[in-house]
């Protein structure tokens, strides 16, 4: 550190600057790299694609700047943004332990489900973990598909003309796939960020061939600063075949919500021998950076310094680094008399508030506890109390491969064709983050290794993690090993996995803390529960008026009006629901009073005030299922008199 006394700035505050961090903070992907006026680059808004974050149509406006671009990319933005008159309906007799699992299994979209959980979950997943489809060049099966006619791409992205004239040579290197790739995960990105904890963290499986797009997008849409590790992990398996190179590693990108609020893990690598200094309680790292090419400071040591030896004496010196003014002299553990040092330095600030506090362990900017010693050598240490011990490489090694995923598909008798994850990878991931209750979120479900995964550490640590996972309903080839197995769906086979998982796990030995919750509410993707009329009561026409039209699909049960009040509500799905007769009404109760529900024809003031006594936080009703006009003017005044803080709403 310098001896200069700071200067003052002496004029008003940059607040473009400030304001280009607020947008980053924000919309991440709107901050590139532009040409100043005097031609160096400068941090600067995209406001193109500010524009379209803002807009639901597409904004045209290109102009030359750093940034990741690609034919579809608006388009991809505006189906990620665009609303959608969806709803989650629950299917009990697919579920295990519906009314008391805190763990969710989505059937349908992703990207719908994504959309439908923004309200419930924004910033409350811990941990996203996913293994989208890797970039095979092949169509999505997905709604939102991106793949298209090569001649309406090489048309679009300008690489023929309207007469079908080559504009550009090798039209499938310049990236008919990589497009629609990044169309298909750029949206699910976008979304999930919105549901990531400040402290969250999110993992995406990959291979060589996207590794590279994948990473600018994660970029654009976390912030690369954001970014905390690109790991490269050792798969299992028989790599004797005649590829120029045998590829034994696929990538798995780590990124942060926010790095700084995402803490050090503490797990030690797998790999790390037992008598790695890792495991041990203190950390000793020298201060000294020697040699004249770092800035030469000079610290004075006062007696009474504490020493790494009991006695003896250190001559003083300038043929080597630390420099050494005057001897030092130790006695009982402690330098016995002042003594000047010269070096470069790369905590002088910290060892100079130690030496102010009387030698008094002092916090370092993470919050260690640290001292420090002079040792024989002359070089002054920092010893600092090490705590749970971390050590997170970016090779993994030993966390098992396809090979092994399979064998634990076979252990319990399910089958899946494609290439699964082992559960110790995602265990391993799962235990970077703190805390024994958190939500885990992999909508790329799969095979669910996720959920096996959490289940698994749950019963070994005896932690309350919850699940929440997300599969389409894809078909099972009928050539396909799952299929011959009857199995029909991609979403059947990741059901089965659980349920099977979970009653192996509790036949064997359980964390006597661990809730035993091998549960999961099966909850799947539909149209909204709301006739037509209910969004466009406009259109009514006389006729209708004459009758009592229900705005609600004469298919829909009760319960699936309750899990999208719940959605709509911003309600918790995972909540205990309870139902019960009430004056010859059904009633629903969700978690006590976090919501009662009737849902029932000819509710009247009777029941309202019954309700109402029990004070819940929200209340809902059928919109048309008052026995008269009566009683659903004074349902609001009824509350307002036995329970003024509920929120009371008709659907």
């Amino acid at each position: 550190m310098s001896d200069e006394i700071e200067k003052l700035k002496m004029h008003s505050p940059d607040l473009t600057a400030q304001n280009v961090e607020r947008i980053a903070a924000l919309f991440p992907g709107c901050v590139t790299e532009s040409t100043g006026a005097d031609g160096t680059l400068c941090r600067a808004i995209d406001f193109d694609l500010l524009r379209q974050e803002l807009s639901d149509s597409i904004v045209e406006g290109p102009q030359e700047r750093y940034h990741l671009d690609w034919p579809g990319k608006r388009q991809a933005l505006i189906t990620a943004n665009a609303p959608i008159a969806k709803t989650l309906r629950p299917v009990r007799e697919e579920s295990v332990g519906f009314d008391t699992t805190r763990n969710l299994f989505i059937e349908g979209d992703n990207l719908e489900a994504l959309k439908l959980l923004q309200e419930t979950y924004l910033g409350k997943v811990k941990m996203i973990y996913i293994d989208p489809p890797y970039n095979t060049g092949k169509d999505f099966i997905y709604k939102d598909d991106f793949a298209e006619r090569s001649q309406d791409f090489l048309v679009r992205s300008n690489q023929i003309d309207d007469q079908g004239a080559r504009l550009v040579s090798n039209s499938e290197a310049n990236g008919r796939m990589h497009s629609d790739w990044l169309s298909f995960i750029y949206g699910r990105l976008k979304l999930s960020k919105n549901l990531l904890r400040a402290d969250g963290i999110i993992f995406v499986s990959i291979n060589h061939k996207e590794i590279a797009n994948l990473k600018r997008v994660m970029d654009e849409v976390f912030g690369e600063d954001n970014m905390l590790c690109q790991f490269s992990w050792r798969t299992d398996g028989n790599f004797d075949n005649q590829a120029k190179f045998k590829y034994c590693h696929e990538y798995i990108l780590a990124f942060a919500k926010n790095e700084l609020d995402f803490p050090a893990p503490t797990i030690v690598d797998p790999n790390t021998p037992e008598g790695s200094k890792i495991f041990r309680p203190e950390i000793r790292n020298t201060i000294v950076k020697n040699g004249p090419k770092n800035p030469i400071g000079r610290v004075h040591i006062p007696r009474g310094f504490p020493a790494s030896f009991d006695q003896g004496v250190i001559p003083a010196r300038s043929a080597s680094w630390p420099h050494l003014l005057e001897d030092v002299i130790v006695a009982n553990g402690f330098v016995s008399g002042p003594v000047d040092v010269e070096s470069g330095w790369s905590s002088k600030e910290l060892l100079e508030d130690f030496i102010e506090n009387d030698f008094e362990e002092i916090s370092d900017a993470k919050g260690q506890l640290t001292r420090f010693e002079i040792t024989r050598t002359g070089a002054i240490e920092a010893v600092k109390v090490r705590g749970e011990p971390s050590h997170v490489i970016s090779v993994l090694n030993g966390l098992g491969g396809p090979q092994r995923a399979t064998l634990e598909l076979d252990e319990i008798e399910v089958i899946f064709d494609d290439y699964p994850k082992p559960t110790g990878l995602i265990e391993y991931f799962l235990r970077m983050n703190r805390g024994d209750d958190f939500i885990a979120l992999d909508f790329f479900a799969g095979s669910a290794t996720t959920a096996h995964s959490v289940l698994k550490l749950n019963a070994q640590e005896g932690r309350c993690i919850q699940f929440i996972m997300v599969q389409l309903p894809e078909c099972c080839r009928q050539d396909s090993k799952a299929f011959k197995a009857g199995f029909s769906t991609i979403a059947e086979i990741s059901k089965e996995r659980i349920r099977r998982a979970g009653a192996k796990i509790l036949e064997g030995e359980c964390h006597s803390d661990w809730n035993r919750d091998v549960g999961f509410r099966v909850l799947k993707i539909d149209s909204s529960n709301m006739a037509d009329v209910y969004y466009t009561p406009d259109a009514t026409t006389q006729a209708d008026l004459l009758i009592r039209v229900d705005n609600i699909k004469p298919d829909r049960t009760a319960e699936d009006l309750l899990f999208q009040v719940l959605l709509d509500w911003g309600v918790d799905l995972t909540l205990p629901i309870t139902r019960e007769s009430v004056d010859g009404k059904t009633v629903f109760t969700v978690a006590g009073t976090a919501l009662i529900a009737c849902f029932d024809n000819g509710v009247d003031e009777t029941l309202v005030k019954t309700l109402a006594t029990r004070k819940p936080l929200r209340v809902v009703f059928k919109d048309t299922g008052f026995k008269d006009d009566a009683t659903k003017i004074n349902v609001k005044q009824i509350f307002k008199s036995l329970s003024p803080d509920t929120d009371v709403k008709a659907v």
